[in-house]
Parts: structure tokens; C-alpha cells; sequence
């Protein structure tokens, strides 16, 4: 089921008296329990692409819908809300807090995404998560004592104990080195099924594609070819 749609959405920047084009005229649609890469050169728009998608700078013209509603329409405080609800968000670097436990990290997330949870269920929540991402073992642990691919996955944890509908990533494996990517982009893509998210991912990696649905090549604001993904 499509859950997300942009529709004709453009993004203009104003340099002095220059306006540079980053977007246009981008449609897409993305569904339920499917990962979706964009991919292309620097520059390409995927990232600005994303951004808008997720609510967190307004497109210059046309319609991002989640769930039926117009987030165009929408306060900035409603849109916050949706953000912190029903929205994940993964980047390259973790950003984990240093002074928190993995356990805190995600309890904190709770807090954030005002969840109803009670103590007692939110800590369950954490335990649930933590074996789905195969961290448990490290649930008392800082920031200062995990690996690159260890701290990825927490930071993929907190991105999911909310329970959102949709997950971004931003170059999530961008720091990693191969063997990490792999499981780090394996992991999105089974929690994406596991969970029925909706997942839009920006890599520049195309080996990491074998793990996504759909791929959705930019080039100069534009989208230059879109569809299933088949290995070359």
C-alpha cells in the first residue's frame, strides 16, 4: 500500500540576486514495507530531496502526502508532531550522547517521540528492539566503547523504537567500511520488511543496492530513471 507520495515538488534557492533550481518537478511514490534508494553524483538533489520529504524544509512548490494529509497544509507544529511520532531518521554518523547507555540512549528516544508508554513497558520496548538489531549484549554499554557498525545499529534502533511508519537514512553507511555496510544496509532492509516501514534511503554506495526495492537515480534535480532494482 503507497503510505507516502511527493507530487511535482520543486526547491529553489536564492543566491543574491541568482535563484538556483535544486528540485525539478520531483514526483514519487513509496510504500509500505519496501526500501527505496535514491542514488546519484553529488549535487544530484537526493539529499535536499529527502529532507523534504521528511518535513524538515518546506518544498518552493508542490505536495508531499503522508497517510492522505497534505504536510504542506500543516502547522509547523503539526508537522514537528508527525515528525516525532511517525517518522525515524538514520545519518551517517550515529550521534549518539556520549554520557548515555545504549539502554538510555533509546528510553530518551521514548521520551522524545511522547510515547505513553509506562516505564516498565518502554524498558520491554527497548529489550525488543535491542534483539532485533542484535545489540542486546551491549545494553549497558557507551557510545566510547562500540564500533563504527555497533554504534550504526543503535543509532537504527533509536530510529525504530517509536514504532514509525516511515524511516529515513541519509548515507547510513557512508563511515562504515564494506563488511559493516552490508550488515548495516541488511539490517534496514530485513527491519523494513519485519516491521512493514516505509524506508528512503540516499546512498552513493551502488553496491549497498542489492538490499533496497526500488531504485530512484537523480541527476541535476530531476529524476533521471526509476524502478525495481536488477543487478547489472
Amino acid at each position: 500500500m503507497t503510505i507516502f507520495t511527493l507530487d511535482k515538488v520543486r526547491k529553489t534557492f536564492s543566491n543574491g540576486e541568482i535563484e538556483e533550481e535544486i528540485l525539478k518537478g520531483i514526483s514519487l511514490s513509496l510504500k509500505e514495507g519496501e526500501v527505496t534508494a535514491l542514488v546519484g553524483a553529488s549535487g544530484s538533489g537526493k539529499s535536499t530531496l529527502l529532507t523534504i520529504a521528511a518535513g524538515l524544509q518546506p518544498p518552493s512548490n508542490g505536495h508531499i502526502i503522508f497517510e492522505g494529509k497534505n504536510l504542506g497544509t500543516m502547522s509547523s507544529e503539526d508537522v514537528r508532531k508527525i515528525r516525532a511520532s511517525k517518522f525515524g531518521f538514520v545519518f551517517q554518523f550515529a550521534h549518539l550522547v556520549p554520557f548515555l547507555t545504549v539502554e538510555e540512549q533509546l528510553m530518551l528516544m521514548l521520551d522524545v517521540s511522547e510515547s505513553k508508554l509506562s516505564k516498565q513497558a518502554r524498558k520491554a520496548e527497548v529489550n525488543k528492539i535491542l534483539q532485533l538489531v542484535e545489540m542486546s549484549h551491549r545494553k549497558n554499554a557507551y557510545p566510547s566503547s562500540l564500533s563504527g557498525g555497533e554504534k550504526q545499529r543503535i543509532a537504527i534502533a533509536r530510529a525504530i523504537i517509536h514504532e514509525p511508519k516511515v524511516l529515513f537514512a541519509d548515507e547510513p553507511t557512508a563511515s562504515l567500511d564494506s563488511k559493516r555496510s552490508r550488515g548495516v544496509m541488511s539490517l534496514i532492509g530485513n527491519l523494513t520488511k519485519a516491521l512493514n516501514i516505509t524506508t528512503l534511503i540516499v546512498t552513493h554506495d551502488e553496491e549497498m543496492l542489492s538490499y533496497v526495492d526500488h531504485v530512484i537515480k537523480m541527476s541535476d534535480g530531476m529524476v533521471l530513471q526509476s524502478g525495481d532494482y536488477h543487478p547489472y
